[in-house]
């Protein structure tokens, strides 16, 4: 069968990679086009538009990028009435897959979706758009079927696709540090997110606290889509290392963590690794979200367990006295302690894994 699949940033290239696998073994004629990312290029997608071209942040920026999204919404329905799939299948990315759906079913073209928008924490109307548009919903988290539920909207819940991805247990540490020619330090990971917008202004906050831990290393996990010149010109000689495409293997030998909100911050308590979660955005964008997301936490961490369990550091509260004060609470004491407990209970609530299965099954039989 011919899908066609739309992913807009590095987890949804990372999730919808593992689907794709999982597909292959339902279907061993699939023929796949997609816009996305590497590792779906690896899983044998014929990638025709990178999502690093597709990653736009904020309302302020969505806005002065408007003709160029617009252009590409235009470009992709172009390709997709070429190919003429048998399904669609979009990851996440609302603001454009939405808009896509609509369009897909008024042409007929059948609709899975996979990975829900986060319709429970604002633009709550967006719930009767995808009843109307998408054929099957497939949600990650444990509360999103409860909340389509008060919409009289049946879903799927397939599970956490992180659980697929989570590594064994890595053994041999002195290996790690001397494949990267690290230093004998305890190593403080640093994720500052996969976007150039984010990176440059996170990265440069979370530098500030190397001077302050002298006794610790810091290790930035590269984004696979960005070229190192780009961390060359935040570090300016800093001496921290830089490792990509190695993210799960550096957090397994971390001590802790320093992570910009979004799926990292699940992936870092998942691996049990103590983290300050930082935010910092555009000034208007982030008083325009101020004021209509309806959500008391930022990082899915603190959203599933319903509940503070690691620190959200945004806008002026992540400065560099804030910010070292929550790092040095990570670092030892009764704080991480509690933490890495709250994890455990953390890994129980999203259950077992096989997400990435349970949505292949869903889809082929569609």
């Amino acid at each position: 069968m011919k899908y066609y699949i739309i992913v807009g940033e590095a987890s949804g290239d990372l999730h919808a990679s593992n689907m794709i696998k999982e597909l292959r073994k339902k279907d061993t004629q699939t023929d796949i086009r997609a816009w996305g990312g590497d590792l779906m290029q690896n899983q044998g997608a014929d990638v025709v538009k990178h999502y690093r071209d597709l990653a736009f942040m904020g309302f302020a920026e969505v806005i002065m990028n408007l003709p160029t999204i617009l252009g590409n919404i235009k470009k992709c329905k172009q390709d997709i009435s070429s190919f003429k799939p048998d399904i669609l299948i979009l990851v996440d990315y609302p603001g454009f897959n939405l808009r896509i759906a609509e369009w897909a079913h008024h042409k007929g073209i059948k609709t899975a979706y996979y990975i829900s928008p986060q319709v429970w924490a604002w633009k709550k109307s967006r719930v009767h758009q995808i009843k109307k548009y998408v054929d099957k919903m497939m949600v990650i988290l444990p509360f999103e079927k409860d909340f389509y539920q008060q919409y009289n909207y049946e879903v799927s819940y397939v599970g956490h696709p992180l659980l697929d991805t989570l590594p064994s247990v890595e053994k041999n540490h002195q290996s790690f540090i001397n494949k990267h020619n690290l230093e004998d330090k305890p190593i403080i990971a640093l994720l500052p997110g996969s976007r150039k917008q984010e990176i440059g202004k996170m990265l440069a906050i979370m530098l500030q606290q190397v001077e302050l831990f002298p006794d610790y290393q810091f290790v930035i996990a590269g984004a696979p889509s960005i070229e190192n010149a780009f961390y060359d010109d935040i570090l300016q000689q800093q001496k921290v290392h830089l490792i990509k495409d190695e993210t799960q293997k550096l957090l397994q030998h971390s001590h802790a963590a320093l992570v910009t909100s979004g799926t990292a911050t699940l992936e870092t308590a998942l691996m049990q690794i103590p983290e300050v979660v930082c935010y910092k955005g555009n000034r208007i964008s982030y008083e325009i979200a101020k004021r209509i997301v309806n959500i008391k936490y930022i990082s899915l961490v603190n959203l599933i367990m319903d509940k503070e369990v690691v620190k959200e550091l945004i806008q002026s509260d992540l400065n560099k006295t804030n910010l070292e004060q929550e790092l040095k609470r990570i670092l030892s004491g009764p704080h991480r302690e509690n933490m890495l407990e709250e994890y455990i209970l953390l890994k129980e609530k999203l259950g077992s894994g096989g997400a990435s299965k349970r949505a292949a099954e869903l889809i082929y039989n569609m």
